[in-house]
């Protein structure tokens, strides 16, 4: 789920699944109460406008009706651009919407999301949606009837395998997302409420902890280390490190690691809370001054204005727990986290491209600046070590 380039010129806005099995919704059950092919509707979104969708394809009988659209993320590089996306409408004698597990969408397996455990994903906003135009079309018939409503999305279990959806406990699809019914291009809220959701479902799980940490390669390191805690712990911030911690901290977590790579651990350290490359970029005369202040003699500190990354500085500064450097890095980030987070303990574990890490403890022991470091491998028994 990393960003991609964004390409020149205008971009071009597009529809959430949410929309779409909206738009499905309204078209089945017209095409059930009217007994008649059904290849365009218009629905109302959330954020104001209404807009029109064309059905690929609709077929009902005198029991259920079924519609389909294609969706269309506009410019915006989602895994469900294309996707078909189906519903099943029946009436039933309950007086109620009921939602339905249908092919390609995924079953809520974990508390803490806004589904209840054993439902299918289908996201508040979009239930709210399907329910407004079920009760639009009820109303033109002159009717009153249960409905229940069969999401399905073609294809759907292998699309999620490219979401974040199995660490939260959704199985066996994706989710039925959207709050505005409008695809933002390039837009970080679904990265965003993916990490919001991670957390969610960690306390609802009874966890005290969490390990966020930049993507799979530097997850994968940390649960090794942290092997004692369940994968719902591990919550991938990507380059959103300011929402995650600003979510940390509305939270009753009493801990956290973060585990970030070298070149992340320098733009944080300078103050940057988003690390993507067209947010921050690393300042070589702020690093060649971090050196200096870490005690290191002249020579040492010139040679980092002839490096291309941030993650080569192990090229100046072996990655070694007798390097002042990375404590002093490490320091830097600390601050930059109590920023956010405040004084809650926490502990930053620093990655290079070997796969070496250092491990620093900030406030377990109540003191603001207490810190150990580790180098790899190290043991690990005790969420907070004395």
């Amino acid at each position: 789920m990393a960003l991609r380039p964004i390409p020149d010129g205008p971009l071009r806005s597009g529809y959430t699944t949410g929309a779409c099995a909206t738009a499905c919704t309204k078209a089945a059950l017209l095409a059930l109460l009217g007994q008649q092919d059904v290849r365009e509707v218009s629905i109302t979104l959330p954020a104001g406008p209404e807009v029109a969708f064309v059905l690929t394809q609709c077929t009902y009988n005198r029991h259920e009706a079924w519609c389909a659209t294609l969706k269309d993320a506009g410019d915006d590089p989602d895994v469900t651009h294309g996707a078909e996306i189906s519903c099943t409408v029946t009436l039933n004698n309950t007086g109620e919407i009921d939602f339905l597990p249908g092919p390609g969408v995924g079953i809520v397996t974990l508390p803490g999301l806004a589904v209840p455990v054993g439902e299918p994903a289908i996201n508040p906003v979009p239930r709210q949606m399907m329910r407004a135009v079920v009760a639009e079309v009820l109303a033109r018939f002159g009717l009153a009837s249960g409905v229940s409503i069969r999401v399905a999305v073609a294809g759907g279990e292998a699309l999620a395998k490219k979401t974040l959806n199995g660490r939260l406990g959704i199985v066996g699809g994706i989710s039925i997302l959207g709050t505005t019914g409008i695809v933002k291009p390039f837009s970080a809220e679904a990265y965003i409420a993916s990490i919001v959701q991670g957390i969610d479902v960690a306390l609802a799980n009874g966890l005290t902890e969490v390990v966020i940490n930049s993507g799979g390669r530097s997850e994968k390191l940390l649960r090794r280390l942290f092997e004692h805690l369940p994968a719902v712990s591990f919550i991938q911030y990507g380059n959103w490190i300011g929402e995650t911690l600003e979510k940390i901290t509305a939270s009753p977590l009493a801990t956290f690691t973060m585990g970030i790579m070298l070149g992340k651990a320098v733009k944080l350290a300078q103050g940057a809370l988003n690390t993507h490359s067209n947010q921050s970029s690393w300042d070589r005369d702020w690093v060649v001054g971090l050196a200096r202040t870490a005690g290191y003699p002249a020579e040492r500190c010139t040679a980092i204005g002839q490096l291309t990354m941030a993650g080569n500085l192990t090229e100046v500064f072996p990655f070694a727990p007798a390097e002042a450097f990375y404590a002093e890095l490490a320091r830097r980030c600390h601050a930059v986290v109590g920023t956010v987070t405040g004084a809650r303990p926490c502990r930053l574990v620093l990655m290079d491209a070997g796969e070496n890490y250092l491990v620093y403890e900030f406030g377990f022991d109540g003191a603001a600046d207490s810190q150990r470091s580790f180098f790899n491998p190290i043991s690990y028994d005790s969420p907070s070590p004395a």
